[in-house]
């Protein structure tokens, strides 16, 4: 089967609605600081507009790490479900005019499309309260066998298993792939999303992935360890390819008897950590699709990610590819 994309990537469908705020908002308003926490539909209202300066952007984990490989210079699809209203097809509209291919059909009825209010402090720490909606009727009947088998890499974010019916769609997805040939990558998403779903995330490193990320904590929360050395050590032992991230400390990469330890990208000041990780994962998938030794992939995710944290939201606003180029990575 041709490859048509370099990345096929499933994820929640969601627009991220920023505003700035400070401690005390957070506070008042009850929000977890630095994670992500389901809201309902009542929530998600009354924090929009609680929230004062605000941006609407398309967004999602893996909707994110797509716009950071076209940007990359990757060619790109994004399987995600949306309502046929306002929010649905500003979505739409934002990823085909980015460059991604996407044609998932929306839905007529039932919740909207999925929002994120997200609440930036001022060291950087983004909050995400995110109302689900249409994004969890992302069904089995949505994957298309051709779609998954044109990728060199099928991408998932771990967020999906928060809905039955999405995580059914993103085992029909990783089992097509398996029989394409097609690499499956996951992202843990969240130390919450690893604590719900554990048992579930550990099988799929047993038997179905050939690419994990995670960020330290999501690490260690995986395996039920406190240090750092202990995920290298499992990480070591599965023989696959493991992306760690750690934040300012950079990120390690562990794979075919390899461990590469890569410093993060010098910024100048960040503004919003929203994210990083999603364009960690775009440099460094597209590394490898481009044939790169995994020390040069962590060094093109360390360099997508400083982009991000550089302003706020949580997709490039300068030419990634340009950015690889002026550093010799590409």
């Amino acid at each position: 089967m041709a490859r048509n994309f370099d990345v096929v990537a499933m994820g929640n469908a969601i627009v991220d609605v920023f505003a700035p705020v400070d401690d005390g908002f957070l506070l008042t308003h009850k929000i977890a600081k630095g994670v992500m926490t389901l809201i309902d539909e009542y929530r998600a209202n009354q924090l929009y507009h609680a929230f004062g300066e605000r941006v609407e952007a398309a967004g999602g984990s893996a909707a994110n790490t797509m716009a950071g490989l076209v940007s990359l210079g990757a060619r790109g699809m994004f399987i995600g479900k949306v309502k046929a209203d306002r929010l649905g097809e500003a979505f739409a509209a934002s990823l085909l005019a980015g460059g991604i291919h996407y044609a998932t059909r929306p839905a007529d009825d039932g919740p909207p499309t999925a929002c994120s209010l997200i609440a930036v402090a001022p060291d950087g720490q983004r909050s995400m309260n995110t109302h689900l909606g249409a994004s969890r009727e992302l069904s089995p009947e949505d994957i298309d066998e051709a779609d998954i088998g044109s990728a060199e890499i099928l991408y998932i974010e771990g967020y999906l298993w928060d809905s039955e019916v999405s995580k059914a769609a993103s085992q029909k997805a990783i089992a097509i792939a398996r029989q394409a040939g097609t690499k499956v990558a996951f992202t843990l998403s969240d130390p919450f999303c690893v604590g719900r779903y554990r048992e579930d995330f550990l099988a799929l490193v047993e038997n179905d992935l050939d690419i994990l990320f995670a960020n330290e904590d999501e690490a260690k929360a995986l395996f039920e360890v406190e240090e750092f050395d202990a995920v290298l050590q499992r990480f070591g032992q599965w023989g696959r390819i493991a992306a760690l991230t750690r934040s300012a400390k950079g990120c390690v990469v562990v794979g075919g008897g390899e461990v590469h330890v890569i410093d993060a990208a010098p910024v100048a000041r960040v503004v919003d950590t929203t994210g990083a990780g999603d364009q960690f994962a775009a440099g460094f998938l597209f590394g490898l699709v481009r044939g790169k030794p995994l020390s040069k992939s962590g060094r093109l995710g360390a360099l997508a990610a400083a982009e991000v944290i550089s302003h706020y939201g949580a997709r490039p606003e300068t030419s990634l590819e340009a950015l690889a180029a002026k550093a010799g990575l590409l």
